[in-house]
Parts: structure tokens; C-alpha cells; sequence
């Protein structure tokens, strides 16, 4: 029988683990399993940041009113099962390790059966769609990997709403190097007839929706002051389309409901506070999403000694982010930690562009949670969830 840990080394395998934007071959192997995401009703979220925030609060109100909800999310901090989540008893909850394998590779040898050679995120799209099924799941909050128009989560027809985010500069070698061409990608996924809430108004959202004939709803932020459990002045946005879509999509779940499950909101790594390390952790990975972690630092911790333990990948634009990192934080400590990735930064690379002194984390020993300084890890997910198990904190995450 297979194992968790042996779906674990087919997805990371040097034939899979890689990225190639299209969806031919989803279309190919969900067409052999019965198009299972066809008969589900998603609501699928697009953008730079914030996608997850969104999705983890709506599922949450959802949860709250009752109703069965799958939801996929990316990427994982700890395990691949993370990324796919159902409720039960009231509880939003993942995917268990003997579904997850047994899943993982009655797609992945009905692929290569059909000789259609499917990517690591191909394959969990498809675990998704065809497990949601199974489960008879009632809506679906689905996050796209990356960009919308060929994310492989775009393989639906249809949905009960497309929500795009905040847009900025990621992934720039594959979506493109303005914003037009970025959000031109993320509004791929606005779909014939179904409504659409954004954040921005831009030209290529008006373009889309009225080719398709979708109706278009431009959103403001609203106050964080209502009971959310998630912190960070950005949650402002992600609150306001979480909020839009209840209203569009669901306007029979009273106030009181909504409020509940807006308490009950669980989503780690998003300005994190773990008061027993004075600690903070935030996935904060690129230029606007340091920005907006230095925001809510200034907001909810002024005047504060602060220590940085940084870490990314390599293309990501880490110049700029540092000196956001380093603006007006002269007194600031940073230490930069190389984790095992294969395309994570080195310290001398990190060290090269860094504008003030800094150190290399080599150990946890070199980290005293104890003294007045505020410890913020901060930039890859990959990071995130090996430096958290090194210091023996990864714990206070689950």
C-alpha cells in the first residue's frame, strides 16, 4: 500500500516538481475521471497577495452557516494535505494521509497510462476537483498557484464568482513585467455571466467582464475592527472581498453567523504573533508584501527594537525588498538564513544588496527570544517551515 511519504517523492520527483502553465493536460485526465469539477460550485480567487487570506475567511463563514466546503489552497507549510480541507463536526480539516496517496496516484497512473504527463500542481488540482466530488462538497473556495488564465485551477467552466486581489509585481518571468500584463493573466479566471469582485479598477477587468458578460463589482476596504482573528493592516482588502462575496453569493446567512465565523478565521504565517517567543511570522515573499507587513508593524508595534530572520528565493526581487526591510529600521537586526531549497538565496547574495549590517543564521542558539527586541520571520514559505522547525517553534503554527 502506498504511503503519504511515498506520494510525497512522485509530486517532488525531477519529472514533476516543476511549473508549465496550460490546461491541456488537466482538461485531459479530469475528462477521463468524469469531469468532477464540473458538477461543483467554486468561488475561485486570483492575485498577487491576499488570496489565501480571502479564501480562509470565507470558508470560514461558510463553515459557520452549515454548509459542506472544500477548500485548496497553496502552498503548503508542513505537508501537501494542507493545501486541501474539508469540514466536518464544525471543523474545517485536512485531507488525511491515506487519502492523499491513494488519490495521488489513481490520477497520476491514469495519467500515465494516457501518456499525459502532468505537473506536481496538475495532479494535486486534480486530487482536489475529483475528492471534492467524492465528499459531495456544497461550495468549493478555490485559490489559483499562479497568475489565472492558464493556472490549472482555471480548468472550470463556470463558477458562483471570480475574486481578484491586490496585483503587484511576482512571478514576473511567467505573467509578465508590468502590472497590465499581470492583471491582465489574473483576469483569465473572470468567467461568462458569473460576477467578478476586485479591489482595482482596471482596464483589463472592464475589458473581460463585458467581454464575457460577467458583471463587475469594484470594492473599497473596510474597518478590521469586526471581530476578524486574522491581524495586519491588510487584512482591510481581504476582508472587504470576503465580505462582498457572503453578500453576492450568500445573502441569506444572517450577521450574527458572520461575525462568528470571522472570529473563528485561522490561516498561519499572516502577521503571526506568538507571544510566548515575542515573535512574529509572515509569508511575506515579495516587494508589496513586505510593504505591507512594515505597515502593520509600524501600526500594531511602534517604537520597537525589531530583529529580521529573512530568507527567499531567487527570483524573487530581493534588493527591493531589503530595502523596504531597512528603511527608516536603522537600529534593526536582520539575519538572513539559507534553507535547503535549491534555488534559495545564499548569504553572500543577500548580504551583496543589503544596505546596513547582518548576520547569517546558522544555528538557533544565535536567536534570544528572551531580550526587548521583536523577532519578525519573515519571506519564503519554504523557509517558513524549515527555520520554525529548527528553532522548535513549529508547533505553535498547526
Amino acid at each position: 500500500m502506498k504511503t503519504y511519504n511515498d506520494a510525497v517523492e512522485l509530486l517532488t520527483s525531477t519529472g514533476k516538481f516543476r511549473i508549465s502553465l496550460g490546461l491541456e493536460r488537466i482538461e485531459k485526465v479530469l475528462e477521463l475521471l468524469g469531469n468532477p469539477q464540473d458538477k461543483l460550485n467554486c468561488i475561485h480567487v486570483a492575485g498577487t497577495n491576499g488570496k489565501g487570506s480571502v479564501c480562509a475567511i470565507i470558508s470560514s463563514v461558510l463553515n459557520e452557516a452549515g454548509m459542506k466546503v472544500g477548500v485548496y489552497s497553496s502552498p503548503h507549510i508542513f505537508k501537501y494535505t494542507e493545501r486541501i480541507k474539508t469540514n466536518s463536526d464544525g471543523k474545517i480539516n485536512q485531507i488525511s494521509d491515506s487519502d492523499f496517496a491513494d488519490y495521488v496516484f489513481e490520477i497520476s497512473g491514469l495519467a500515465e497510462k494516457n501518456n499525459i504527463d502532468l505537473t506536481e500542481f496538475e495532479i494535486l488540482t486534480a486530487v482536489m476537483f475529483k475528492y471534492f466530488e467524492d465528499k459531495g462538497v456544497e461550495v468549493v473556495v478555490l485559490e489559483t498557484g499562479m497568475g489565472g488564465r492558464f493556472d490549472a485551477t482555471n480548468v472550470i467552466k463556470k463558477n458562483l464568482c471570480s475574486v481578484i486581489t491586490h496585483v503587484d509585481y511576482d512571478h514576473t518571468e511567467r505573467l509578465g513585467d508590468t502590472l497590465d500584463k499581470i492583471a491582465f493573466e489574473k483576469a483569465g479566471i473572470i468567467k461568462p455571466n458569473c460576477p467578478c469582485i476586485v479591489l482595482e479598477g482596471k482596464e483589463v477587468y472592464y475589458d473581460k467582464a463585458m467581454e464575457a458578460g460577467a458583471e463587475l463589482e469594484i470594492i473599497s476596504p473596510v474597518s478590521t475592527d469586526n471581530n476578524l482573528s486574522l491581524k495586519g493592516t491588510y487584512q482591510q482588502e481581504n476582508l472587504s472581498l470576503a465580505l462582498a462575496v457572503i453578500e453576492k453569493c450568500f445573502p441569506e446567512i444572517p450577521q450574527d453567523i458572520i461575525e462568528k465565523g470571522l472570529k473563528k478565521v485561522k490561516h498561519p504565517c499572516r502577521f503571526q504573533y506568538i507571544k510566548e517567543k515575542n515573535l512574529i511570522i509572515d509569508g511575506a515573499h515579495n516587494p508589496n508584501g513586505i510593504q505591507s507587513l512594515m505597515m502593520s508593524l509600524d501600526m500594531y508595534y511602534p517604537n520597537t527594537k525589531r530583529r529580521f530572520i529573512f530568507g527567499c528565493l531567487k527570483n524573487k526581487d530581493y534588493k527591493k525588498m531589503l530595502n523596504i526591510l531597512t528603511e527608516n529600521n536603522p537600529d534593526s537586526e536582520i539575519y538572513f538564513y539559507k534553507f535547503s531549497h535549491k534555488d534559495a538565496c545564499s548569504f553572500e547574495e543577500l548580504k551583496s544588496v543589503c544596505p546596513c549590517k547582518c548576520k547569517e543564521l546558522k544555528n538557533s542558539d544565535m536567536i534570544n527570544f528572551d531580550d526587548d527586541y521583536l523577532n519578525i520571520i519573515c519571506g519564503s514559505f519554504y523557509m517558513i517551515s524549515e527555520l520554525t522547525q529548527m528553532l522548535n517553534i513549529s508547533y505553535y503554527l498547526n
